[in-house]
């Protein structure tokens, strides 16, 4: 027993390691075909995953290695095809489902909340859903509001599912590979932009831990945490801004969103005083409205100001490009914020 708890320890131990530079979709690639090819009772359907490569190409020549067997088309029919999964792993199999945008997931709902999430606790330990729900998330420009959601704080209320949402190469690599070996239901979210995003990737084999969050930069002043494409698209240019002017700020890149890391937030307002949380989705109910509960309920007395958060307008998103800019966030949004806690008048 104890041999299994130090192999399980080491596979998240992070040695120097040779780094190649791939894009977003190539790192997703890897992480499936590595654990389709250690076990074959993982397989992925979806709309378009197998004679046409994936809608984003994250699937490209899977099809070719693996058999149609283990790489299905499926018909425009997200309720079924998410409930055939579901009816997979509860008899062994580990289907990974692959929405081509999270906004057809509602579709698949109801198999999502309703017998993914609860059929551990319903059949009383019986049956477990070892399986990943993956796809495309956010807004990706001039796509219309119903295809321009963010749902990520929806399936984060429900008990029985994990909720990742990776924001680089590394981390959408090792956080999909745990994901593929957890025992339970794993929504995982991909930004639609950043399919070919480039980024540096280990060519040994790793994994990241499911619920830790990862400092991605360390500061004295401030704490901005965020999580997805918010961290590269608008937390990182918005922390270089503030550099300029002397504003030391510490990132924290969430990864997953349930479980939140509130340790690594709690530990880091306690050293800055100061919280600003960016997210893209809209602000009611949402991930920064629980992180400032738990952050003013476990750290109240070492914050020096009032916790801001930068969110989308509590709008459907528009189609115009203008007021797309209006709505979303942005780093002179953060930048603003920050320099509000930090009571800089300028």
């Amino acid at each position: 027993m104890q041999s299994n708890k130090l192999i399980i320890i080491f596979a998240f131990v992070n040695f120097n390691k040779t780094m190649r530079e791939i894009q977003f979709r190539e790192a997703l690639r890897e992480a499936l075909s590595e654990e389709m090819r250690k076990d074959e009772n993982v397989f992925m359907m979806g709309e378009e995953v197998a004679q046409y490569n994936g809608a984003y190409k994250v699937s490209q020549g899977m099809l070719d290695e693996f058999g149609d067997k283990r790489i299905i088309d499926t018909p425009i029919a997200e309720l079924g095809f998410a409930g055939i999964g579901i009816g997979a792993a509860m008899n062994g199999l580990k289907p990974i489902v692959e929405f081509m945008t999270f906004n057809f997931s509602l579709v698949a709902i109801d198999q999502i909340i309703n017998s993914a999430a609860k059929m551990l606790s319903m059949s009383g330990g019986q049956f477990s859903v070892p399986m990943v729900f993956r796809g495309p998330t956010g807004n990706a420009g001039q796509l219309g509001a119903q295809h321009s959601q963010n749902f990520e704080n929806w399936y984060a209320n429900c008990p029985g599912l994990k909720v990742v949402i990776p924001a680089t190469p590394y981390d959408a690599k090792g956080l999909l590979k745990q994901a593929i070996l957890d025992p339970d239901p794993v929504i995982f979210m991909e930004s639609e932009v950043m399919y070919g995003d480039k980024g540096d990737v280990p060519a040994e084999e790793y994994y990241l831990e499911i619920g830790k969050a990862n400092v991605v930069k360390e500061g004295t002043d401030v704490t901005i945490v965020t999580f997805g494409k918010m961290l590269t698209r608008v937390v990182n240019p918005a922390a270089e801004e503030l550099a300029k002017d002397g504003i030391n700020a510490e990132v924290i890149d969430l990864r997953t969103v349930r479980p939140i890391d509130y340790a690594t937030i709690i530990n880091s307002v306690k050293k800055t005083n100061r919280l600003v949380i960016v997210e893209e989705a809209w602000p009611l109910a949402s991930i920064s409205s629980e992180i400032t509960f738990n952050v003013q309920k476990n750290a109240f007395d070492h914050l020096d100001a009032p916790i801001l958060r930068v969110t989308c307008q509590d709008v459907p998103l528009p189609y115009a490009p203008t007021l797309i800019a209006a709505s979303l966030p942005n780093a002179e949004k953060v930048v603003k914020a920050v320099k509000e806690v930090m009571y800089v008048t300028k």
